[in-house]
Formats: structure tokens, C-alpha cells, sequence
């Protein structure tokens, strides 16, 4: 296994997520850090308007940046996370910023002994599903599982659970694409 937290982040989210994690727990900020990581995330997530923003490799940084700094400050963002993004922008990773909040959670996982699944469904999974999801992968040997959800519909059915370089493919829309491929075998 890589020294990095989470194999399937890269080396410079695990570089980013290991400088944030020093500098918070030196502060004696961990827990709040983590938190507004989660918060950061989310933001990102629910803001179109913010991922386009950031996704754009024409955006002036020089400009966009205090902006970003002012909004974040109006949120409650800490200094530590208003310069941790500040940090990512002056070295042109405002477009990989989701994948240094990802980097951070994988690091703060690994760090507590828990691992990080990704699951993908076509719906969100009720509390039952999440319950005996996390008592399956107890079961075939993961012990503290984080579960990180997404949904995407293209999916159809089914579940899709990545854990570290291993993926556990049952949706219907790999499924379907098995039997499409054994069939143009048969012809």
C-alpha cells in the first residue's frame, strides 16, 4: 500500500490534506477544521455557480481570490480554511479544490484507523440500506467504514462501492453493459 491515506487520491491532495492536517492540529483547530472541510465541500457541491467558477482555468485568480476570501470569512470559515483555499489558488489547483477536500477527509479517515467507501446508486439510500451496507463490509473485513454517497441516476439500479483500489460493481447499468459485450462475443 502507498504511503498516501487513501490510494486513489493523488500524491499532491495527500500533500495538501497532510499540510492542512499539521497545521490544524498544531492550532489545536483539528475537529473544527475537519468540520469546516465537510462544510467547504458541501458548499462546492450545492453552488454551481462556485464550482464554474473555480473549474475555469480563465478565472483571474489575482481577482477572484479576495472575493473568495470575503465570502468564505461571511460563511464562518476559519482563517486556516480561508488560507488553505488561498494556498490551492495561488498554485492553480482552484480546480482540484474538491479533490484536496476529498485528499483531507481520506487523510483525517486513515489517521483515525477508518477507511473511506464511495458508493454510487441511482437513488439516496435510506438509513436501513446505509446500516447494512456498513454491516457487510464489517463482515467481508473493513472494519470502521466511512460511507461518502453519490447518486447518479445513469446507474439505473443497483450499487457501485469503491474502497481504496478495490470497486464492487452490482449496478444494473454495468450489468447491462456485461451482457451486451457477451453477446456481441456470441454473434
Amino acid at each position: 500500500m502507498a504511503d498516501t491515506p487513501d490510494t486513489h487520491e493523488s500524491g499532491f491532495a495527500a500533500r495538501y490534506a497532510q499540510a492542512l492536517y499539521d497545521a490544524a492540529f498544531g492550532q489545536n483547530r483539528l475537529d473544527a477544521t475537519i468540520d469546516e472541510m465537510a462544510s467547504l465541500g458541501r458548499l462546492l457541491d450545492e453552488s454551481e455557480p462556485l464550482r464554474r467558477l473555480l473549474a475555469n482555468r480563465l478565472t483571474d485568480i489575482a481577482k477572484a481570490g479576495p472575493v473568495l476570501n470575503q465570502a468564505l470569512q461571511a460563511q464562518g470559515f476559519s482563517a486556516l480554511v480561508r488560507n488553505f483555499v488561498q494556498v490551492a489558488l495561488a498554485n492553480r489547483r482552484a480546480a482540484d479544490l474538491p479533490a484536496l477536500i476529498r485528499g483531507f477527509a481520506a487523510h483525517v479517515a486513515a489517521k483515525r484507523g477508518e477507511l473511506i467507501a464511495d458508493i454510487t446508486s441511482a437513488h439516496p439510500l435510506s438509513d436501513l440500506q446505509r446500516n447494512q451496507l456498513r454491516a457487510r463490509l464489517t463482515e467481508a473485513g473493513y472494519g470502521r467504514v466511512n460511507l461518502r454517497e453519490a447518486v447518479d441516476p445513469a446507474v439505473l439500479g443497483g450499487l457501485s462501492v469503491k474502497i481504496g483500489a478495490k470497486l464492487y460493481d452490482t449496478t444494473l447499468r454495468s450489468r447491462l453493459e456485461r451482457l451486451t459485450y457477451s453477446l456481441k462475443g456470441a454473434a
